[in-house]
């Protein structure tokens, strides 16, 4: 495939992507977008995000047979530094005749865990306030 090509079906997954999050995290409202001259929008002269309208993520989105994690993540890190944002660097990546849903997403553990603490905060597993340490717990069952 050309570099053209390559280009072509990169985009065509950003826009999937984008439509993907839109039917099942924004329940049909169009809010993602790809971003304009993605492989990313410009920022000076490093990329941007390759979706817009994803609050709380920097998506860098990848469909590649040979997919390089660590190289991605870097991209995505470093991007989101150029772009001064708080959102969460986060990698999506498909392979061909797979099903968008189906992507793998990969973000750093340190940000896993904030996404997935509110969210159990979200459901009642926890309460916001309960910040004791695990030792902390024990001493308290233990007296």
């Amino acid at each position: 495939m050309s570099g053209r090509g390559h280009k072509q079906k990169g985009d065509n997954y950003e826009r999937e992507l984008a439509a993907f999050l839109n039917d099942n995290v924004f329940k049909g409202r169009l809010t993602a977008y790809r971003a304009p001259l993605s492989g990313g929008g410009r920022l000076e002269s490093h990329g941007g995000a390759d979706l817009v309208g994803t609050p709380l993520l920097f998506v860098e989105a990848k469909r590649t047979e040979k997919f390089r994690l660590h190289e991605a993540m870097r991209q995505a890190t470093y991007n989101a530094g150029v772009a001064r944002t708080p959102d969460f660097p986060v990698v999506i990546n498909r392979q061909n005749r797979m099903a968008t849903g189906d992507s793998i997403v990969a973000i750093r553990l340190k940000d896993f865990c904030r996404i997935y603490h509110a969210a159990l905060v979200a459901c009642g597993v926890l309460r916001e306030d309960d910040t004791r340490t695990d030792q902390e717990q024990t001493k308290g069952t233990a007296a």
